[in-house]
């Protein structure tokens, strides 16, 4: 099965590489005047991180594909639904706190840096998405 977000198809390498470095417990801690610590938990409802890493062996696009999913990515109000390999679904949007969503660099030929005027079918390495959880 493929990865979608929204009616974009993602490479098929791409990995989700903070699946379990989230926690759904909140949990504020302190000390009372007494000296007694503090310690308050809840259930977070949303704000899951989700970034999908590729890389320049398995994760290409091409340069048309790159600024559709630019321009959607960056759109007031974007939200999309990413399908995951296995079939699991997330309502996401992007995540711009760290800058960009998007992270893609182009696709070197050996020995070159890549075309200086790329045309929209060069090719592309899909770097890094960045999306969270609503």
């Amino acid at each position: 099965m493929a990865i979608t977000l929204g009616a974009f198809t993602l490479p098929d390498g791409l990995r989700w590489t903070d699946e379990f470095s989230w926690s759904e417990t909140a949990q504020s801690t302190g000390y009372l005047v007494s000296g007694a610590a503090l310690v308050e938990e809840s259930v977070k409802l949303a704000g899951r991180p989700i970034t999908l890493t590729g890389g320049r062996s398995w994760a290409w696009i091409t340069r048309d594909q790159a600024e559709a999913l630019h321009a959607a990515l960056t759109a007031e109000g974007a939200q999309f639904v990413l399908t995951l390999h296995d079939g699991r679904t997330f309502n996401v949007i992007p995540r711009h706190g760290s800058g960009s969503a998007l992270v893609t660099s182009p696709l070197p030929i050996v020995g070159d840096s890549g075309p200086a005027d790329p045309v929209a079918s060069s090719k592309y390495i899909l770097e890094s998405l960045a999306l969270m959880e609503v």
